[in-house]
């Protein structure tokens, strides 16, 4: 399975108490086959030093290295790769699948001879084996779970739901199974990353004709990464981000940035270099010169950061994903100047 796969697919995290928090840039949800949310799938809870894991599912994703603060966002990926729309993975016991069916049919509104076939199915007039009641402890129902936010692909999952053995493999022909590499997708896409918004300098406001130096918080540029697991069946998958440069965009064509290209790499861990006293006629190695005052107005600095993408998971299984791209524009006034002092 190609680990740049097409077919698109994410996840829906949801909490409890701090639900508001995670439905800001999160807006999906487990579904049957039927189309009926899951409610009941969804919890979470917070560790003795608040780190906050969320369950979906029977997916759980542990957010405690991932990026934090009001301007850490999601990352874009530098690809036509879009995380994962729709998959299976467990999601009844026998007997919560049973508590969650028999009302439907009770209810008559699937019409009796589908109800019926369903009863056959599920085996439901066997009081001790009824949905697999005799398997309790030894397997779980899995369905499927959509993210209706990523069309198309996100209905692609329409198996009614299947038995699967604890040990053994889905049966064959399911193709979006949850496996290490989909939960590293999954985890891909619940990434945040910190701002983007450059230092410059000198402190005043950037003389044409003059290099300003830019870099960026090297405290807050390091690796981030999720995990998201499923304990019922054992397996997890890490996705890890790690910056690698920055791009520079000037928001005007008469500009220079250093270096020419604009990007600058990441050196020692650090994005470009802060400005020190003296250094106002030499090159910085990031950085930007404007060639023409910004006038009564200001232009648009676009900084964007390039985060690398790998994972691990279960049994030694691990690859990379599609780089992410993240970046924020901040106005940057350029003023004229005969003569200056520094």
């Amino acid at each position: 399975m190609s680990a740049l796969r097409k077919s698109a697919r994410t996840v829906t995290v949801l909490t409890l108490a701090c639900a508001s928090l995670f439905l800001s840039h999160t807006a999906f949800a487990g579904r049957g086959s039927n189309g009926n949310a899951n409610e009941a799938d969804q919890s979470a809870h917070a560790d003795g030093e608040g780190n906050l894991s969320v369950t979906v599912g029977g997916i759980v994703f542990d957010r405690s290295k991932n990026g934090s603060g009001g301007s850490a966002g999601a990352l874009t990926s530098s690809t036509s790769w879009t995380p994962p729309a729709c998959w299976y993975a467990p999601k009844y016991t026998p007997e919560q699948l049973q508590k969650y069916l028999e009302p439907i049919w009770e209810a008559g509104s699937t019409g009796y001879e589908w109800d019926a076939e369903q009863r056959k199915k599920y085996n439901a007039d066997d009081e001790k084996k009824a949905f697999n009641k005799d398997k309790s402890g030894e397997g779980y129902w899995w369905g499927s779970y959509v993210n209706e936010s990523y069309p198309p692909g996100w209905d692609a999952c329409d198996k009614d739901y299947f038995w699967v053995d604890k040990g053994d493999p889905p049966p064959a022909g399911i193709e979006n199974a949850v496996t290490p590499e989909i939960l590293a997708e999954l985890a891909y896409a619940e990434i945040r990353v910190p701002g983007t918004e450059v230092t410059l300098a000198p402190a005043e406001a950037t003389k044409v004709n003059l290099p300003t130096w830019a870099w960026l918080d090297g405290a807050e540029f390091k690796p981030v990464s999720v995990t998201a697991s499923v304990p019922t069946i054992g397996i997890q998958a890490t996705a890890t981000a790690e910056p690698v440069s920055l791009q520079i965009k000037p928001g005007t064509p008469d500009a220079e940035t250093y270096p020419a290209s604009g990007v600058c790499e990441i050196n020692d861990g650090r994005i470009g270099e802060p400005y020190a006293k003296g250094k106002a006629d030499e090159t910085p190695p990031c950085g930007v010169k404007y060639l023409r005052s910004s006038g009564d107005g200001s232009f648009p600095l676009r900084a964007t950061v390039t985060w690398e993408i790998h994972w691990t998971g279960t049994d030694g299984a691990g690859g990379d994903l599609p780089d992410g791209d993240f970046g924020a524009t901040q106005d940057v006034v350029v003023q004229e100047i005969q003569a200056i002092n520094r």
